[in-house]
């Protein structure tokens, strides 16, 4: 296993649905890779969570991987559903909500 407990080790098929425990009334999530220039991170939405309108200085990726979620960026909503990607460019004011439980995968890198 990895030294770094979040960080999942190289080499091993490992299913992303184990990899993180979907939390009652809550969001959970998992850091499966971090680099100087940005991270993935796998994340579960009990329905009706989310995050709230913010910003990063990463350029992003959303991976749905079950459920729907509904992506604001820049004040107009996405609907992503499983096997849709999403760019969220950096910067921009986002913001995700769970209309049901769901999973997604989030790729964030740093701008050159």
């Amino acid at each position: 296993m990895s030294s770094t407990p979040n960080i999942i080790p190289p080499g091993v098929a490992l299913l992303l649905a184990s990899l993180v425990t979907p939390t009652e009334q809550g969001i959970a999530s998992r850091v499966l890779a971090k680099t100087g220039g940005g991270n993935v991170t796998l994340f579960a939405f009990d329905a009706g969570q989310g995050l709230s309108e913010h910003t990063s200085p990463f350029e992003a990726f959303v991976l749905v991987l079950e459920g729907e979620l509904i992506l604001t960026i820049a004040g107009q909503p996405v609907r992503a559903t499983p096997g849709t990607i999403v760019r969220m460019p950096a910067t921009v004011p986002h913001a995700v909500d769970a209309p049901e439980a769901a999973r997604m995968l989030l790729v964030m890198m740093r701008t050159a």
